[in-house]
C-alpha cells in the first residue's frame, strides 16, 4: 500500500469517527414517542358516571324546545332541531339528587329510523365533579335500548377526556310530557 492510498484510507477512518460521533450526539438528544408519553404523560384515571336526565316537553315548564321544524312531507320528523337544558339526577325521578344539567342541541337526522343527532354537555353542578363538564357528540337510535355515544371532551376534572356513554330509556316511568333516559358513562382522562 502506498503512502497516499495509507493517508486517503487513514482519512477516511477519521472522518467516520467524526460522523458517528455526530450522529451519536444528535441520537441521544432525540426523544422516542414511547419515552416521550412515559416521562410527560400523567397517569389516566377510568371513571364510571351512572345518572338520569329529564326531558320535559310540558306548556308549563319545558326543558327542551324546537328551534327548526321538519320540512313538510319528510319522514321520521327529519331535520326537526331541538335545544335542551335536561335536569340530571342521581334516580331515576326527577325529585331525586340533582348533580347537574344536560344542556345542547340535537335533531332528527334520519330518513330510515327515529335516528337523532346529539350534541351534549353533561354540566356538573353538584357532588364529586362539580364544576367540571364532558361532551358528548354521537347518534342516538331513539327507539333502540344500550345506545353508544362518544365523549370527544370535557372541562375541570374530565380535561382531556375521552370515552363513551350508553343510553337507555327508562319506558316504566316515562311519559309523553315527561322522558326519561338512563346513562352510564365510562370516560380516561388525566
Amino acid at each position: 500500500m502506498s503512502l497516499s492510498h495509507s493517508f486517503i484510507f487513514l482519512f477516511s477512518i477519521i472522518t467516520l469517527i467524526i460522523i458517528s460521533n455526530g450522529v451519536s450526539s444528535q441520537q441521544s438528544n432525540i426523544i422516542l414517542p414511547s419515552e416521550q408519553q412515559h416521562h410527560h404523560q400523567p397517569t389516566e384515571k377510568l371513571t364510571h358516571i351512572h345518572f338520569y336526565y329529564h326531558d320535559i316537553r310540558n306548556n308549563k315548564n319545558p326543558t327542551i324546545v324546537q328551534i327548526i321544524d321538519s320540512p313538510k312531507n319528510m319522514p321520521n320528523g327529519f331535520g326537526s332541531t331541538f335545544m335542551m337544558d335536561d335536569a340530571m339526577t342521581e334516580g331515576p325521578e326527577l325529585s331525586s339528587n340533582h348533580i347537574g344539567r344536560a344542556q345542547g342541541l340535537f335533531g332528527l337526522s334520519s330518513l330510515h329510523d327515529l335516528g337523532m343527532f346529539m350534541l351534549t354537555n353533561f354540566v356538573f353542578e353538584e357532588g364529586e365533579y362539580g364544576g367540571s363538564s364532558l361532551s358528548m357528540l354521537g347518534r342516538n337510535p331513539i327507539s333502540e335500548q344500550n345506545r353508544e355515544m362518544a365523549i370527544v371532551g370535557g372541562t375541570g376534572d374530565f380535561r382531556f377526556a375521552r370515552g363513551f356513554a350508553v343510553a337507555n330509556s327508562v319506558n316504566d316511568i316515562s311519559t309523553p310530557e315527561h322522558f326519561v333516559v338512563e346513562y352510564n358513562v365510562t370516560v380516561s382522562h388525566p
